[in-house]
Parts: C-alpha cells; sequence; structure tokens
C-alpha cells in the first residue's frame, strides 16, 4: 500500500496526495503535517518511536469541504482513489490518481468565487534578466469557462496585466522562476508554479497548441510570428499544465485569442487599488467598491463580465455608444427591463456548467439545470423581438436551442440529485429497459399483488400479506390466529407481536432479482445519463455563445436598473479631449450615505489647455473632500468607457486611453522601499507612460519629504505635466505654494470650501475655483481628538512659521539657447 502512495507522489511533485483508505482518506508524512496544519487534523501514527510515519485523515464524505480549504491555501491536490470493488476483490485493492486538483484549474462548484473568473496564467519573459527592454510572453485561461487568450507585452505591464486578471495560480519556466517572480511581485502575493524549461520552449509549445485546437494556424486565429511568439509559448505551456493534471479541460478549449495593447483602457495596479474598480481594499470584496454599486446582475457569468466590463473599458467611442443606447433603451422601457431581468434570474452559471459537462464532470443536477437554462432562452428571444442596435444584435445571436431543452426535460426528472449514483433523475417512460428494472427493483406491484393472492387463496387466510423491509426483505406476514393455517413449505424468518412472517423459496427468488435490479437500474440510469451528457458536449460552441449573449445582457439590465433607481444620466462620448461632469457624485459614497447628504460638484478639463485647463489644483483642509472630487471624476471615466450612465446631471467624456490615480501610497518593507520611495516610483511610471489622452489623478505629491523638497518636486511634476504631456490632471496638495502655478497656460486652482464657526471648522464638501487660504491641518488636528495643550502650543508654532519666510513656487527658468556661450569659461 505505501508503494502505491510513494508511486502517487511521483505522479504528482509537490502536491498533497489524499490517499483513499476504506471510507477515509488519509496523508502519510509531509503531507499529513501539512494538512493537519491545514485542515486541523489529528496526527497520529500506526507506530511508536521517532522513526514514527506520521498519517492524518478525514471521512470520504468531507472531501469536496477539505478540498475547499486546500486550494484556498495555494495547494495541489492529487486525490488517489481505489479502483478495484472491496466486495468482489481479495487482497491488496489497486489504487490511481484519478484527479489533480489545483488553485488554476478547479472547476468545481465550491472551490470557485460565482462572480469571479478563475484564471490560470503563464508568464514567459523573453531574454534573461538584464534584458529590461525584452517583452514578456503571457497566456491565461479559464479552465471552467473555456476562455484562452495570449498576448505580449512590455515587463513593465506585466504586474498591471496581472492585477487586471488577478489570477488563482500563474505558470513560469524553473529557469525564469526568480524573474517572474519580481514581475508579479507589484500585483501582490501570487501563487507561482514552477515547471519544466522544455514546456516552454517554441517547438514544444506549437505542438500543444495544434493538438489543442485542431490544428488550426495560429496566423489565422490572429496572431504575428515572430512578434507573438512569446505569448504563443506561454499559451503552449499552459496546455501542458492541462494535459498533465486536467486532460479532459482541453475538450473545453474552443480557440486562442491574441490580446491586444491599446483596444482597452489601460489602468495600472496602483490606479486599481487607489479607485477600488472590483473590490474594496478594506475588506478585499465586492461590497464597497464600484463594481458593488453597479452589480444587480441575476446571474453569475453576468456578475463575472461586469467586472471585467469595469477592470477593462472601451476605448471605441461607437462601441461605447452602442452599450449606452442599449442601455438607454432599458432605463425608458422599464417593463422590458423587468421581464428580462425575471428570465435572467433563473439561467444560473450555464458558463460553467458546460464546462462541467465538457470534462465529464456534470452530474444530473448540472444537466437539469441547463435544460431550466435553455427553456427560458425562446422567451428572451421574444421579449428582444422589437429591439435594435445591440440588443437586436444580442437578439439575433441568441439560438434558442430547442432541441437541447427538448432532450434534457425528456430525459430528466424534475429535483435531480447532484450525484449521479443516488439514482432516480431519468424520467419514468423514457427508456423502457430501465422501467422494468425500476419496477422489479421496486418489488413489482403487480407481483407482488398476484403473489399474495394466491397465497390467500392457497392458506385461506384473508388477512395474509406480502410485505418488505431493507433487513429482513420480503415476507410473507400471518397473524398467530391462523398459525394452524401455515403451509410446511412456509421458512418461518421473524416473530413479531400477535404475527409471524414467512418465506419461500419462489420468495427469495424474486427477492434477489430485485436486489440485483436495484443496482442494475443505477448503472442503466448512469449509462443515459453520460449519452446524455456527450449529447449536450456536441452542442458546446451554441451553449457557450447563449451564455455569451445572457452575460452581456444581464450586465446591461443591471446598468439599466441603476441608473434608473439612482437618476444616473447618459455620458456624451467623443473622441476629443474634454471631461466635462456637471454636478457629478461619487458613486460609492452615494449608495453609502443617506440620500441628499452628497454634494454635487461640477469639473471641466480638456487636454492641451486650450479650451479650458487641462490641470487644476485642488487645495483645501484634510476631511474636506479633496480626494472624493478628484475619484469621482476618475470613476465617471470608466464608468462612461464601460458603457454605464453615470452619477450626474450632465456628463460629456472624451476617451481616456490610460488611467493613472496615485492616491496614497505605503511602505513595501519586503522590498525596502519607504512610503517617499513608492510614491515616487508610481510617480515616475505617470510621468513616463502619461499620454495627451490620458487622465492623471495625484494627491499630495511629495509629502512623503521634507516641506522644501516635496513643493520642488510637486512643482517639478506639474510643470512636466503641462508642458511636456498636456493630459487632463486632477492635483490635489497641500502645497498652497502651488497656486501660483495657474500663471502657466492650462492650469488652474479649485479649492473644498470650508467655514470656521466659533473655532471649529464646517466642513462643506464644495468645490469652488480659487485656491485656498490655509491648510487647516491644526483645526483637524483638534476635531481628530490630539490633546489641547498640544492644540495650543501648535498653534504659538505656526504663527511664528508663517512670520518666518514661506518657500513659494518659482517660475521655470528659461534653458539657454544652445548656441549661447557661458558667461565664464
Amino acid at each position: 500500500m505505501m508503494q502505491q502512495f510513494e508511486a502517487a507522489k511521483a505522479r504528482c511533485p509537490g502536491a498533497l496526495v489524499l490517499f483513499r483508505m476504506g471510507d477515509f482518506y488519509e496523508l502519510f508524512g509531509s503531507d499529513a503535517r501539512e494538512a493537519a496544519d491545514l485542515l486541523d487534523l489529528t496526527l497520529t501514527s500506526r507506530d511508536k518511536g521517532p522513526d514514527a510515519l506520521p498519517m492524518a485523515g478525514f471521512p470520504h464524505h468531507q472531501l469536496d469541504a477539505q478540498l475547499v480549504k486546500l486550494v484556498a491555501a495555494g495547494r495541489h491536490v492529487a486525490i488517489c482513489e481505489q479502483i478495484d470493488d472491496p466486495k468482489t476483490t481479495k487482497g491488496l485493492l489497486r489504487r490511481e490518481v484519478t484527479r489533480i486538483v489545483t488553485p488554476g484549474i478547479a472547476a468545481d462548484e465550491s472551490l470557485l468565487d460565482p462572480t469571479r473568473p478563475n484564471w490560470l496564467v503563464a508568464i514567459l519573459p523573453a531574454g534573461g534578466r538584464d534584458s529590461a527592454d525584452a517583452p514578456v510572453g503571457l497566456a491565461w485561461i479559464d479552465v471552467a469557462a473555456g476562455r484562452f487568450e495570449a498576448a505580449v507585452v512590455g515587463r513593465d505591464d506585466v504586474a498591471d496585466q496581472v492585477l487586471r486578471l488577478d489570477p488563482a495560480e500563474c505558470l513560469c519556466s524553473e529557469r525564469h522562476r526568480d524573474l517572474v517572480a519580481g514581475l508579479v511581485e507589484p500585483s501582490g502575493r501570487r501563487l507561482l508554479t514552477p515547471r519544466p524549461d522544455w514546456w516552454f520552449d517554441a517547438a514544444t509549445a506549437e505542438a500543444a497548441l495544434g493538438r489543442a485546437l485542431g490544428g488550426r494556424r495560429l496566423e489565422g486565429l490572429g496572431f504575428e510570428l515572430p512578434a507573438d511568439a512569446a505569448g504563443i509559448a506561454a499559451a503552449g505551456a499552459v496546455v501542458a499544465y492541462l494535459e498533465q493534471n486536467e486532460p479532459a479541460a482541453i475538450g473545453r478549449i474552443d480557440s486562442l485569442a491574441a490580446w491586444r495593447p491599446g483596444r482597452r483602457l489601460e489602468i495600472d495596479e496602483a490606479s486599481r487599488r487607489s479607485l477600488e474598480l472590483v473590490r474594496s481594499v478594506a475588506t478585499g470584496r465586492r461590497q464597497g467598491s464600484l463594481a458593488g454599486v453597479l452589480d444587480r446582475t441575476k446571474s453569475p457569468l453576468g456578475a463575472r463580465l461586469l467586472g471585467e466590463w469595469l477592470a477593462a473599458p472601451l476605448v471605441d467611442p461607437a462601441a461605447i455608444d452602442e452599450r449606452l443606447d442599449a442601455v438607454a433603451a432599458l432605463v425608458s422601457d422599464p417593463i422590458l427591463a423587468a421581464r428580462l431581468a425575471d428570465k435572467l434570474s433563473g439561467i444560473g452559471d450555464i458558463e460553467r456548467l458546460v464546462g462541467r459537462v465538457v470534462t465529464g464532470r456534470a452530474g444530473p443536477r448540472d444537466l437539469e439545470r441547463i435544460g431550466r437554462t435553455t427553456a427560458i432562452l425562446p422567451d428572451v428571444v421574444a421579449l428582444l423581438g422589437p429591439c435594435d442596435g445591440l440588443l437586436r444584435d444580442l437578439r439575433d445571436g441568441l439560438d434558442p436551442c430547442p432541441d437541447v431543452a427538448a432532450r434534457i426535460a425528456a430525459t430528466l426528472r424534475e429535483g435531480c440529485p447532484v450525484f449521479a449514483r443516488e439514482g432516480g433523475f431519468i424520467r419514468p417512460g423514457f427508456d423502457a429497459a430501465l422501467d422494468d428494472l425500476v419496477e422489479l427493483a421496486t418489488g413489482g406491484k403487480a407481483w407482488i399483488t398476484r403473489y399474495q393472492a394466491e397465497q390467500i387463496e392457497r392458506t385461506g387466510v384473508a388477512s395474509l400479506k406480502v410485505g418488505y423491509n431493507r433487513v429482513f426483505g420480503f415476507f410473507l406476514e400471518i397473524g398467530r390466529a391462523h398459525a394452524d393455517k401455515v403451509p410446511s413449505d412456509y421458512i418461518r424468518k421473524q416473530t413479531v407481536k400477535n404475527a409471524e412472517r414467512y418465506t419461500t423459496p419462489e420468495l427469495d427468488e424474486r427477492q434477489r432479482q430485485v436486489l440485483g435490479a436495484e443496482e442494475e437500474a443505477v448503472r442503466r440510469e448512469i449509462l443515459l445519463l453520460d449519452e446524455l451528457r456527450s449529447c449536450v458536449a456536441g452542442e458546446r460552441s451554441r451553449l457557450d455563445r447563449a451564455a455569451e449573449v445572457l452575460a452581456v445582457l444581464d450586465v446591461l439590465v443591471s446598468f439599466a436598473e441603476v441608473a434608473r433607481t439612482r437618476g444616473w444620466v447618459r455620458p456624451e462620448v467623443s473622441a476629443g479631449g474634454e471631461l466635462s461632469i456637471d454636478q457629478g457624485r461619487h458613486p460609492v459614497l452615494e449608495e453609502l450615505l443617506p440620500p441628499g447628504t452628497l454634494v454635487a460638484n461640477d469639473l471641466f478639463l480638456a487636454a492641451g489647455g486650450e479650451r479650458a485647463p487641462a490641470i487644476v489644483l485642488v487645495t483645501g483642509p484634510n476631511m474636506g473632500g479633496k480626494s472624493t472630487f478628484i475619484r469621482q471624476a476618475a470613476l465617471v471615466a470608466v464608468m462612461a468607457q464601460a458603457g454605464s450612465f453615470v452619477p450626474a446631471k450632465r456628463a460629456r467624456v472624451g476617451i481616456v486611453d490610460r488611467l493613472f490615480a496615485r492616491i496614497g501610497a505605503g511602505d513595501d518593507l519586503a522590498r525596502g522601499a519607504s512610503t517617499f520611495l513608492v510614491e515616487m516610483a508610481q510617480t515616475a511610471r505617470i510621468l513616463n507612460r502619461a499620454t495627451e489622452r490620458s487622465l492623471v489623478i495625484l494627491d499630495e505629491v511629495g509629502r512623503g519629504t521634507s516641506t522644501f523638497d516635496g513643493l520642488a518636486i510637486a512643482q517639478a511634476v506639474v510643470e512636466h505635466l503641462q508642458a511636456a504631456v498636456r493630459c487632463r490632471t486632477l492635483f490635489a496638495t497641500h502645497y498652497l505654494q502651488l497656486a501660483a502655478l495657474e500663471r502657466l497656460p492650462g492650469v488652474a486652482n479649485a479649492q473644498v470650501l470650508v467655514k470656521e464657526h466659533k473655532d471649529q471648522l464646517v466642513f462643506l464638501h464644495q468645490v469652488a475655483p480659487g485656491a485656498a487660504d490655509k491648510s487647516w491641518g491644526v483645526h483637524v488636528a483638534q476635531l481628530a481628538g490630539v490633546p489641547s495643550d498640544v492644540i495650543s502650543r501648535a498653534r504659538e508654532l505656526l504663527a511664528g512659521f508663517e512670520a518666518d519666510a514661506a518657500p513659494a513656487a518659482k517660475p521655470r527658468r528659461k534653458p539657454a539657447p544652445p548656441d549661447q556661450l557661458p558667461l565664464f569659461e
């Protein structure tokens, strides 16, 4: 038996092996020690002494619950099952690894978050550690949904892409392990799985992709060689990983899409965190984020797509307007929207259900759910009948799949069990052979009635009856008052109060038939389920397309419901460089605060600074609303380009190609980086990558160092954005001296207003033109509860500091002409 265990460990290096022994899964050695900590199991041993082999285990029915914990902890798990039947096999049972589960290829419903895709990502740097300009190949797949993409990006973009995808697991080659770890580190802690270098070789990868894609040429899928070679190699490594650990998932792959930068709004990793687009920084959950506000979807696949739309908004005005037209149509027709929402609430997670069908893991209840979803499709098509635009395209692209719905409805009864082994899920009348077995397995009511009548006539006992229980099987029950009428061939089986129970050779034979029929009926049902599963798997492409349409429709209905109930407006989206928001509101705060308490504010920016300021310097006290004001501008741009209405009276959004939001920073102690270094690294990235079409949100640049250094850096950053980049910028600062930069073309000041009443501050949260004349820091400290003697001393010191010369913003010195010689040389 231990040889079997060691063989399983060799087959699955690095995985915890769950070894089936009777009714338990056991772990041995280091696996037992690790699992005991993770699963709170008791560590034991069959032997004693220092060399005793540690053991830990749990009952087999706890497998699903324990897998959830192990996968959440980032562990790979190999399940080693008993292959032989203990009832018919003597001696050692054969055991084999029947399944390998890792965070990146988990497909069971219990292992997945229904609101997020479960990405497995492969990363292949081209060149070595010193090749800073060399590109990086990326490939990612959602095994449960079959979505498979590949790209080639710059090294500086790897962390942004990884954070956008938020993968459950990352693959890399052994030789690039440390390099890849460094590339993904800015995106947060990631599970990194090294694999053999040859998996990432070009020839090996192309061969693997050829097997997965049925020999289709990569050029026909939109790839360009040799430019996309690194991305293709990474995709080949993904296929190799699936072939080793989850071969059935290869059948889920329909195509490989080429992902291209520039087709979506690019948002870097720091900006995603700052803006809390899909998850709250505080809780890690969707609630409290922008997605939490907009998510009124009715299905898991709609919830996932909504997150993807917010994480990567569109940049094509025509495509954005298509979405906005559809949302506007649903806002103006609340009856249609309500009917669609009602239908969508019944579709379930058909995308992942189809994945389970293709991999052969779908049970009766999974197929029943697919049947319910396909039964709804004709109603959805009918509801979309009079629509036009994107809604019309969705209607035309939605195959109602009546044959699939009819086949499932004819095969399965309602209320199917989760597992096929439970039986009882095939509809009566569907299969005559099964019906006969079921009739026999239940004892055969007609046979029992006939046999009971025969025995009554034979014995003359009218009260004789044929009964059944699980302990004694079939029996003939005769009251003791008729004991003298019992035939001699009756065999006493059980004595009960006032009666005796008997059996006969004929009844025993019937019992053997019944017991055999029960097992045969279950086998027959499983066979019919396999046939149904194969039939549905053959319609995978139609069902996947239906899932795509339903997901888009679900998001559009969700957008419309939020817009209608919250009184949001349709933004005007153009290819220009403006960002005009009339009475804009922060969408998340609007939901959290009581109605009517959030103060609306206006904003007008224009890239280049000719028609309106390109840069607005926002000053005012802490807690005054500066960060809220600049954040809401970025969120409005994201919402508009995702296709959502926005919280404002009126909004015009010129397409943003890249969004940068540096709001707050923290120490990165693991890499020895201080708050100020992190802040400067993020600022450098913005200055080096922003274009005139970008939107930049900066908060308190330069605060992490001395006043003079910080002011100098802040002013230099503003001057660079004004002169070299010319993009739309909101710059919140406490350096009141920067207000003097208003003299520069395209730069304006704005302030958050406060009032002082009886030595107390009243925050108005209103943004007005002009610069603040003081920072009110001591007043805010007083509000925070700083002791009064400290506040008094701070006021004395502040008065003295203000009396001294304070640093002021200085105009940029014009560089000397190149042909002018220095005065002294």
